[in-house]
């Protein structure tokens, strides 16, 4: 069976990406097909990009860059739960990403994502980052509005349209993660 991250892609006090990944993971481990794990940044602390050579090398000269190597390593699919920021990506989730480069190849990645245009441009910003990275993303995204899915734009308030969303997300994220696996075996 793959293994899933469902990854909270903000570590802003006050974030909404945890309320968000919290219902991902539920909804996930609920229909089952895959171990779902939720990956929390926050818990990483990592700094400012700080390895001296790039990360195609493979060459991680940091303890904390190492300890993030390894836990990608053990995940063949990703979802990244998104906030828009500035028409694009929480610097801490691109910061992550760009920590490593062989970790993410070849694994597949659904985006979760939410705001004022329920964080489409985030995700538009993603996918090129994802290619960039070797990762296939899936087509299906479930983009989440402050207006229909967020109560006074702070409470996490799933709309229908989201719980229906979610299902073909990650039934496309299942499917391409196990035939990914087998490039990576």
């Amino acid at each position: 069976m793959v293994k899933i991250a469902v990854v909270v892609g903000s570590t802003r006090p006050g974030r909404r990406s945890k309320q968000v990944a919290d219902w991902v993971l539920t909804r996930a481990i609920s229909r089952g097909g895959a171990d779902f794990e939720l990956l929390d940044l926050a818990d990483f602390r990592l700094p400012l990009l700080d390895e001296p050579l790039p990360p195609s090398m493979g060459d991680y000269r940091h303890e904390h860059t190492r300890i993030w190597a390894e836990t990608i390593s053990g995940f063949d699919g990703f979802v990244f739960v998104t906030a828009e920021y500035n028409h694009s990506v929480p610097g801490a989730l691109k910061n992550a990403l760009d920590f490593l480069y062989a970790e993410w190849n070849n694994k597949a990645a659904g985006f979760v994502s939410y705001g004022s245009a329920g964080g489409v441009r985030a995700v538009e910003n993603l996918r090129l980052i994802a290619g960039e990275l070797q990762i296939a993303d899936v087509r299906a995204q479930v983009a989440l509005p402050f207006a229909t899915d967020f109560e006074n734009a702070t409470t996490f308030t799933p709309s229908q349209v989201a719980e229906e969303a979610l299902e073909p997300l990650l039934e496309q994220l299942i499917s391409w993660s196990t035939a990914l696996k087998t490039l990576r075996s």
